[in-house]
Parts: structure tokens; C-alpha cells; sequence
């Protein structure tokens, strides 16, 4: 048996992005640097009748010719789109799966509400048609294990995987346990998520949680920390990040490390499940705890990522949390939150900001806050309203998943010898 190495900080050797910011890590960072708006009204159904029309859409994916037809046929979008941005990432990473061991390699990803667009279709059939019409693989491609479950398959990968399933903070709670997988004596993982809800029931059941967006107007669609923020809306994308033992990364020559994992905590609310806790102090209490797990303090964080739910009750709270958690410090650390430029992909969009974290790292500059115009004086935050070049090493990135998740990701730059030195 491998002793477990509760000490070790694997880290991030490759980044796949798939987005409404861009299909492509490079392509979705230009863009957000640039502030480009991606969210419009909602073109994959006539969504005229619902109370929220606007979402952040991908344009220009084309599933087959990324995966092949026959996946296509049997999976859905969203596994499409995790699966898509898993090969970015291996490619990034320059990390060949069929060159290792089957079980030195797991898949650990966050799901939010599994396969909605192939459950969509198929419940129309099944209305319409009778049970008879229902497709063979509707069993097994709305399910939420699905996008671990073939990703394990495409690539032969016999590791301890798992699915993590905590809403909006899935895919830092991905991470996590990447990391304890790592820490396990497992060489690499696989870790991120990815969604895909714009379907009329997956709309509905996103209206019903009473946060979404009402404008029609995309400019008034999502904005965080704003005087004028009454709500988020929803987007799809997948993203993959290759986690790794530094070890093992070392020893197989990784042309790149973006980051370490430093630190991580996590707690929860134990609130209502519709109404939102009113005290903050459970997510500073997690941000808390993931500097100590990082041996870190406030005054060493360069930025802070935030969870920018785009309401002004959440943001608020938020605000005070990171208070509570950084003390005198905290007016000082710059904020951003890039996602209001694209809306919220669920568990997506917190694995999306932790690449948006280790992309800062890697470039020396951090994101604006997304479709920020008017920011609430009374937050006493360093809001980023301009993409802002400075030296980031230490990043903490934030989120918090419906019914109380609060999540909090050390992310650290590592100093990496040069070519032949001992």
C-alpha cells in the first residue's frame, strides 16, 4: 500500500478551455482580456417565453469532427465539451495517456445536472412517440458520472476516478480531489468540468432557483459586484486542467508548470436551500482555511478570483466574507471576477476560473471584472476595472454552490529550475 503524502502541492501542467469566450485556452484568454461581451439571447430553442432569453453561448463547435460520430451519437453536449477540452489539455500538457500505466491517470470532474440536451430530446420522443422511441443510450448519457465515466474510456484510464457534485463550486472541489488522489500515490489526474443547460427543462429548473436574470438586454444580462446586478445567466462550456505529481512531472520532462495546488478548504451554510445564509462567516471561514492549508497569509494573496454571483444580496455577502477573511488587508487585494462577460456555467465556471487564475500566473496580468460599470462603493473592494499587468503568484479563487457549498483554491506560481540544473 502507498502511504498517503498529505504534504505534497501537485500541480497544473495543462489547460484545455472550451467557452463563450472561445474554443481554445488562448482564444478564451484573448477574449477575455479584451472585455468582449459574449453573452446574447438564447439561439439553441425560442426561449421568448421563458423569463430569462439571454445566456452564454459556444459558437462553432463541431462535436464530430473533435470526437468522432459515433461518440457524438451516443453522449451529450456536455460530455462533448469536457471531453473536447480534455484533449486541449492533454495536448498542452503534452501528456500521452497511452504512454503510461492505465492506472497511473485518473478522472475526477464536477458535474451540475448532467445531460440535459440528449434527456431534452429524448423525453420529447418519449411524449410523443411512447417509450419505444426512447434511444438505448438516454441510460447512460444524462447521467452525471457520464463525462468521467468516458473519458476514462477514450483514453484507456484505469485510476481512481470520481464525480464531484456540489453545484458552482464542483469544479474547485474538483481539485481537491485531484489533489488527495495524487496525494494517494496516483501520478495524474484529469480534473474540471463542464455543462450544458440551455435546454427548456434545464432552463426551468435554473428559473425556479429564483437567481437568473429577467433583462432582455445583454449589456444588463450578468454584472458582478455592479449597482445594477439582478442576477446571473447561465452559460455552457467545459474545462480541463491536468493535475500532477511534481515528481512525476519533473521525471517525464512537462514542457510547463502553470501553478501548485497551495492550499484548499471547504465548508458549508447549512442554511436554507433557497435562501442564502445571512451570515458570511462559514465562506471566510473557508478562505481562511485554505491560506493556513497554503502556510500562506492575506497580505500574500495578489488576487482574488470571486464567485461574482451577479446579485446584489450574494455579492454583498461575498464582499463581507472576503472581509471577515483578510482583515485590514482587505481593500488592498485586487478582485475580478471575468465571468460576467460570458454568464455562469455551473461546476464549469468555477474550473474555468481557476484556469483564469493560472493563466494570470503564467501572463503577469489580471482580468477585469466582467460587464462591470457602476461598482458598489460600500464594498470597500479593489474591483479590477481594466485588465491590470502585475506580477501574480499567489491566487485564491472562490465559489459557492446553490444550498450553501463554499469552496476556496490556493493557486501558486512555482520556481522551476532551468534545463540541466541540479
Amino acid at each position: 500500500m502507498i502511504a498517503a503524502r498529505p504534504a505534497l502541492r501537485p500541480v497544473v501542467t495543462g489547460v484545455g478551455v472550451i467557452a463563450p469566450s472561445g474554443i481554445g485556452t488562448e482564444e478564451h484568454w484573448r477574449s477575455t482580456l479584451r472585455g468582449e461581451l459574449r453573452v446574447k439571447p438564447i439561439t439553441s430553442f425560442d426561449a421568448s417565453r421563458y423569463t430569462t432569453t439571454l445566456a452564454g453561448q459556444i459558437d462553432g463547435f463541431d462535436p464530430a469532427g473533435r470526437l468522432g460520430g459515433r461518440l457524438v451519437l451516443q453522449t451529450d453536449r456536455w460530455t462533448w465539451l469536457g471531453m473536447a477540452a480534455t484533449e486541449l489539455a492533454l495536448s498542452d500538457a503534452s501528456y500521452d495517456p497511452a504512454a503510461h500505466d492505465p492506472y497511473a491517470t485518473s478522472v475526477v470532474f464536477a458535474a451540475g445536472s448532467g445531460g440535459n440536451d440528449f434527456g431534452q430530446r429524448e423525453i420529447q420522443r418519449l411524449w410523443s412517440l411512447g417509450r419505444q422511441a426512447v434511444s438505448v443510450y438516454q441510460s447512460i448519457a444524462w447521467f452525471y458520472a457520464a463525462t468521467t465515466g468516458q473519458t476514462s474510456i477514450r483514453h484507456g484510464l484505469k485510476g481512481p476516478s470520481a464525480v464531484v457534485v456540489t453545484d458552482a463550486a464542483g469544479g474547485l472541489d474538483s481539485l481537491a480531489q485531484a489533489r488527495r488522489t495524487i496525494r494517494r500515490g496516483t501520478p495524474a489526474v484529469l480534473a474540471g468540468a463542464a455543462e450544458a443547460g440551455l435546454t427548456p427543462y434545464a432552463l426551468t429548473c435554473q428559473i425556479t432557483g429564483g437567481r437568473l436574470s429577467t433583462s432582455s438586454e445583454p449589456k444588463a444580462g450578468y454584472k458582478p459586484f455592479d449597482r445594477s446586478a439582478g442576477g446571473h445567466v447561465p452559460a455552457e462550456g467545459g474545462v480541463t486542467l491536468v493535475v500532477e505529481d511534481p515528481a512525476s512531472a519533473a521525471a517525464r520532462g512537462a514542457p510547463k508548470i502553470y501553478a501548485e495546488i497551495a492550499g484548499y478548504a471547504a465548508t458549508h451554510d447549512a442554511a436554507h436551500h433557497r435562501d442564502p445564509s445571512p451570515d458570511p462567516r462559514w465562506y471566510a471561514e473557508a478562505m481562511r482555511r485554505a491560506l493556513i492549508d497554503a502556510d500562506l497569509s492575506p497580505a500574500d494573496v495578489d488576487v482574488i478570483f470571486a464567485d461574482g454571483a451577479g446579485s446584489r444580496d450574494l455579492d454583498d455577502l461575498e464582499a463581507r466574507a472576503i472581509h471577515l477573511a483578510f482583515g485590514a488587508h482587505a481593500e488592498h487585494v485586487p478582485v475580478t471576477a471575468p465571468q460576467g462577460l460570458i454568464g455562469r456555467m455551473c461546476a464549469g465556471g468555477s474550473a474555468l476560473a481557476a484556469a483564469n487564475a493560472l493563466l494570470s500566473i503564467r501572463d503577469g496580468v489580471i482580468p477585469a471584472v466582467g460587464n462591470l460599470d457602476d461598482p458598489l462603493p460600500q464594498y470597500r473592494l479593489d474591483l479590477v476595472r481594466e485588465p491590470r499587468e502585475t506580477p501574480v503568484r499567489v491566487a485564491m479563487v472562490n465559489a459557492r454552490g446553490y444550498g450553501g457549498f463554499n469552496s476556496s483554491l490556493i493557486l501558486r506560481a512555482v520556481e522551476t529550475p532551468a534545463r540541466g540544473d541540479s
